[in-house]
């Protein structure tokens, strides 16, 4: 690009992807794509419970059922919560700027903000932050998606 200065026209291009690379995280770009592969990992267990239409059907075995005390089903449901609950610590773990980082860099890969305006992004994370961040995020459906975005667009 051209700019003109003065007299003189001097050349300078800057690639967006050199921008990108003043960006300086409290959490490295490995701790938010893991974060999101947690994301990923919550949302196909819980897509993955309501198959078919048949969410909330129970089938009982009524040979079976009064002589059986198992639980295999439940021990099952456990371990996948325990995915969702220790994605929530994590989450709840972060402090302020680090929180406020995932945040905008969520709102990046939705859409929401353009990779140069992160520093905007960030303060405005701060400035609406009345809740808990680890219910906001896992409030949204494609959280994996939108963090995987994000760092896309923001060259990490």
């Amino acid at each position: 690009m051209a700019i003109a200065n003065g007299q003189k026209w001097i050349d300078k291009e800057v690639s967006f992807s050199e921008a990108a690379m003043d960006i300086d995280l409290s959490l490295s770009a490995d701790t938010v794509r893991m974060l999101a592969q947690k994301a990923r990992a919550v949302a196909e267990t819980s897509a993955d419970t309501f198959e078919d239409g048949h969410e909330g059907d129970v089938e009982f075995d009524a040979d079976t059922l009064e002589e059986a005390h198992g639980h295999d089903g439940l021990a099952e449901e456990e371990s996948d919560n325990l995915s969702d609950e220790e994605l929530r610590e994590l989450l709840e773990d972060l402090n302020v700027d680090e929180a406020a980082e995932l945040v905008a860099i969520t709102w990046i890969g939705r859409g929401d903000f353009e990779a140069e305006d992160f520093s905007q992004a960030v303060q405005e994370a701060k400035d609406r932050a009345v809740g808990s961040t680890a219910s906001y995020l896992l409030g949204m459906p494609m959280l994996a998606d939108h963090l995987e975005a994000g760092l896309d667009s923001l060259s990490l």
